[in-house]
This record gives C-alpha cells, sequence and structure tokens, in this order.
C-alpha cells in the first residue's frame, strides 16, 4: 500500500440515518499504522455524528468492536485518529461505520456531510515520532 489517500467514506457523502462504508483491503500494507481523517462539511443545528472503525479478516465478518471511534461529533471540520493495527495481525480490512442523531426542534431527521480518509503512517515517521516520544517521557 502506498501513502495515498483512501476514501473510507467519500468526500461529501450525505447520510440521514446509521451506515457503513466499503470495506477497504490494508492486508498488504507494509506498515500497519494508519492516519484516518473525518472531513465534516455540512450539518444542522442540534444533532451528533459517532464514527468508528471496524475490522474483519476476511471482508465479510465484522469484529462486533470496533478498533477505534472518534469523539462524538456536532460541528464542521477536520478531525484525525490513528489507527494502529499491528497487535491485530488478523484484520486485513477496515470500514467506516456512523451513527447519527437529532433532537431539539425542526425536522428529526439528521443530516450529515462527511468523508472519511485513510493514509498508511510512513515507517520513517513512526520511527522519529517513537523516538521523540520516548525522549520526552
Amino acid at each position: 500500500m502506498t501513502t495515498t489517500e483512501i476514501a473510507l467514506v467519500p468526500a461529501n457523502t450525505v447520510v440521514s440515518a446509521k451506515g457503513d462504508g466499503a470495506a477497504v483491503d490494508v492486508g498488504f500494507a507494509s506498515n500497519r499504522v494508519f492516519l484516518v481523517t473525518l472531513s465534516i462539511t455540512k450539518i444542522i443545528e442540534q444533532e451528533s455524528l459517532d464514527v468508528a472503525i471496524f475490522g474483519s479478516a476476511d471482508g465479510a465478518t465484522w469484529d462486533p468492536k470496533s478498533l477505534a471511534a472518534f469523539p462524538q461529533k456536532f460541528y464542521t471540520g477536520e478531525a484525525p485518529l490513528l489507527l494502529d493495527l499491528t497487535s491485530n495481525p488478523n484484520v486485513k480490512f477496515v470500514r467506516a461505520h456512523w451513527e447519527v442523531a437529532r433532537w431539539g426542534r425542526g425536522t428529526e431527521t439528521p443530516m450529515f456531510e462527511f468523508g472519511v480518509t485513510l493514509k498508511e503512517v510512513p515507517a520513517d515517521v513512526l520511527k522519529e515520532a517513537t523516538a521523540e516520544a520516548k525522549a520526552l517521557a
């Protein structure tokens, strides 16, 4: 896998109910650490978005527990998340799962426009960050 960004949820996807992104094969990644970025481009007031990343060995049966999750979101913006699969060697596929909720006045149907990307973190960047973290500890 190169360090190219891969869409777990295509940019500007509009959702009004819970759902799942497509399965993405990460089995050929030379490094099993990824930067996942959530980009929320449109919302309506009084609603929340929960996005989690799930893993699978075969792309068909998904682990019931998420590998990582973004904090609950209420506003537009970008949020990064580090997904480290080094302790999950059986995970060959990942996908995003989202849940939406709305409360208050107005329409009860939530609406979010967002996207989620995945990018492999290069080994040299990880090595440098690990060394820097150890030096600060």
